[in-house]
């Protein structure tokens, strides 16, 4: 594991810097999607939307299934079938639909509330991990040699970890500066991340020795063998208010995603109407929420977080992909062609279930995106 978060921060470096590069080239909102239209070509724009809409609907699905999963923690609740906590995340997304469709949106002031009481969570939970170790490392916890498969299998589960630094670069319209000042905030993003999450798991790892942890609601598990009482309770609700302020904030972006390829008639056009009395756009709202919702009903986070591997991988691949069109490359063409191999290399290291059923989705968009383009020649 602290292997693989390394190489993972190593492979979305490369990532981050080829994101960074083409949005000083091409200061466009849209990401990849707008990338790969303007440097490669429309069925190549086309795959990096719709595996961005996969990736970020299996996140959304994840947040809601975990921060349901730290809730019962906290509240003492059993559910041995997982049944009522996917009724629990289902009614989680609907109420948190309803906002969006509303027109709220969170404050910055919200957002610094959230992240503060996350990071004062996980900073507690370091700190008190590390003195219950007394000396204890996570390199004696197995015997067992590494395994390549598992080392690289891990590597693209936790590449999902990173993936939020594309939002930095996707403000090139907005920054002073941007050729300088966003590739030092995406490096500066995925070094505080990496020894974030290297500290995180290097006292779950110490912690807990033996055993497997299954639970959705992991950190909460562990915390609870610290014997500190309100620590666990602590790291629910850190965990509770990041996983719902990331699901909300996947709502409103997914909802403009589908909006913008409906306009473009990569979706279908009735998710681009607004109504006339409003400035919500109802249609792509409603179908990412009915999507979010489908993968919310396959009740395992380890699913859904493989759906999203998967996806993000093959998003961040194209990424590169238009990376290496650039005349002028702001870095090494190196990063790039790394960046690539790493993702395509990577992709195909999730469950077979899950990037089997990967590419039916990207194949079936492929064939969609190619039913509408001859439909417009027409």
């Amino acid at each position: 594991m602290l292997i693989a978060l390394i190489l993972a921060a190593a492979i979305a470096l490369c990532n981050g810097l080829s994101s960074a590069q083409l949005a000083a080239s091409h200061p466009v909102s849209g990401g990849t999607y707008e990338y790969g239209y303007h440097y490669l070509s429309p069925p190549f724009g086309f795959t990096a939307g719709w595996m961005f809409l996969v990736a970020k609907s299996a996140s959304a699905a994840t947040a809601a299934l975990g921060s349901v999963a730290y809730l019962y923690q906290w509240l003492g609740l059993e559910d041995s079938s997982g049944r009522w906590q996917v009724m629990a995340a289902l009614g989680l997304l609907a109420v948190l639909t309803g906002v969006v469709l509303l027109g709220i949106r969170r404050s910055t002031q919200v957002n610094l509330g959230i992240l503060l009481v996350t990071f004062t969570s996980l900073l507690l939970f370091v700190g008190i991990g590390h003195l219950q170790q007394r000396g204890g490392s996570p390199w004696l916890a197995t015997s067992q040699p590494l395994s390549l498969k598992h080392l690289l299998q891990a590597t693209a589960l936790l590449f999902v970890a990173y993936a939020g630094y594309a939002r930095i670069a996707v403000l090139a319209e907005e920054v002073k500066t941007p050729r300088q000042t966003i590739p030092r905030a995406i490096v500066l993003t995925i070094v505080i991340a990496l020894l974030l999450y290297l500290s995180v798991a290097w006292v779950v790892l110490g912690s807990h020795h033996s055993g497997n942890l299954t639970t959705a609601a992991s950190l909460a598990v562990v915390a609870s063998r610290f014997g500190v009482p309100w620590l666990p309770p602590l790291m629910a609700l850190g965990a509770i208010a990041a996983l719902v302020g990331i699901l909300l904030n996947l709502l409103l972006g997914l909802s403009r995603v589908v909006l913008a390829m409906a306009r473009r008639r990569d979706l279908p056009p009735t998710l681009a109407q607004i109504p006339p009395q409003g400035k919500q756009p109802v249609a792509a709202i409603l179908a990412v929420s009915g999507g979010i919702a489908l993968l919310i009903l396959l009740g395992n986070v380890q699913t859904t977080w493989s759906f999203s591997a998967f996806s993000v991988l093959i998003y961040y691949a194209i990424t590169n992909l238009a990376a290496l069109q650039l005349q002028e490359p702001q870095f090494p063409r190196w990063l790039a062609v790394a960046g690539l191999i790493g993702c395509l290399g990577l992709a195909f290291w999730v469950e077979v279930q899950v990037w089997v059923s990967g590419c039916g989705l990207l194949l079936l968009g492929l064939a969609w995106h190619y039913w509408m383009r001859r439909a417009k020649a027409l």
